[in-house]
């Protein structure tokens, strides 16, 4: 069953609506960042020192939910300074990024660092920190961030070791029919369905994950690990339904388990402009609904960033101590 992501529904906290004055507050600062480069360092530091100025209701909330990320793994906050009428068209192009910060983009970055410091992939829309989320044409069926169908429920780049610890996606706009929704659910609502036997087959490592095509590595087939990690009673998930294979018949049957429990306690958010979703990397997964694009542009257009909560587990593949992870470390 799917239901749509309310205050009465989730976890205590886990919407945050910005009142007219904090919506205006976030986008003073924001417009102090621009224009500039938004994958400079200096831009980075300065949104960073800027950052501290944000209204005290949001920081405390970011905060409260970096330190427990609740039943729901998921922060919504709604009321960002997005203007529909004054954005330029949906870009319809792959790889499509926004290098030049604007005060929806500025936004965001201000907001995601109270969780963590902004990271990127090389091999993923060119390393770019500020990332678009657009159907293109001819690009209908992909698995991506590029398709218009259903994107199967995944933990962003599970197969790489310094993944993102949190999923940042700010709506700009939603789809001409207002149905597309993000799709998530949270491995501490999904495990109270499963038997412990299932459990205890997905925390050994009898899986394994494949990268995306995009990221050009070679194919060396991936390492067995487990989709549960960390504490029994609280563990962390890596999976991707679409790249996770099984290695035998009972983690097939395991992962099949978790599949239809994690499918039962989904949620799905129809973002509004000027919604943020903030999805804990480590506990919830995340999917896409249907829509029809158009290429008009008019179409859904979210943007996306990834947040490191220890950005020094990444420090080997970022050269210069920058932002940008290049490669693939062995698993740790």
């Amino acid at each position: 069953m799917t239901i749509e992501l309310e205050p009465t529904l989730a976890d205590k906290g886990a919407v945050l609506d910005l009142t007219a004055d904090e919506r205006a507050a976030v986008a003073e600062l924001a417009a102090r960042l621009c224009p500039a480069e938004v994958d400079h360092p200096a831009w980075v530091d300065q949104a960073r020192n800027l950052s501290v100025l944000l209204p005290d209701r949001l920081r405390v909330a970011l905060r409260r939910f970096r330190r427990e990320p609740g039943d729901e793994a998921v922060l919504l906050v709604r009321g960002l300074p997005v203007d529909p009428a004054r954005l330029p068209p949906t870009p319809a192009r792959p790889g499509s990024v926004q290098r030049t910060a604007t005060v929806p983009a500025s936004s965001a970055v201000l907001v995601a660092l109270h969780l963590g410091e902004p990271m990127a992939f090389r091999e993923e829309k060119s390393g770019a920190l500020v990332q678009d989320v657009v159907p293109v044409p001819g690009m209908e069926e992909t698995q991506g961030n590029a398709g218009s169908v259903p994107l199967t429920m995944h933990v962003e780049n599970a197969f790489h070791p310094d993944r993102p610890d949190y999923v940042g996606l700010l709506c700009l706009r939603n789809d001409h029919d207002n149905v597309a929704g993000l799709r998530v659910a949270s491995v501490r609502r999904a495990l109270r369905l499963l038997p412990e036997r299932e459990r205890g087959v997905l925390g050994e490592p009898r899986f394994r994950t494949s990268a995306p095509g995009s990221f050009d590595l070679d194919a060396a087939e991936p390492a067995a690990t487990p989709v549960l990690l960390g504490s029994p009673d609280d563990p962390d998930i890596r999976v991707d339904f679409t790249s996770t294979e099984p290695v035998d018949d009972v983690a097939r049957s395991a992962l099949a388990a978790l599949g239809d429990a994690l499918d039962q306690v989904s949620r799905k958010l129809v973002l509004q402009p000027g919604d943020l979703a903030f999805v804990d990397n480590r506990l919830c997964l995340h999917g896409r609904t249907a829509f029809r694009a158009r290429y008009d542009g008019r179409d859904r257009w979210l943007q996306r960033v990834f947040l490191s909560a220890d950005f020094r587990r990444s420090r080997p593949l970022r050269p210069g101590d920058g932002h940008v992870v290049q490669g693939v470390a062995p698993q740790r």
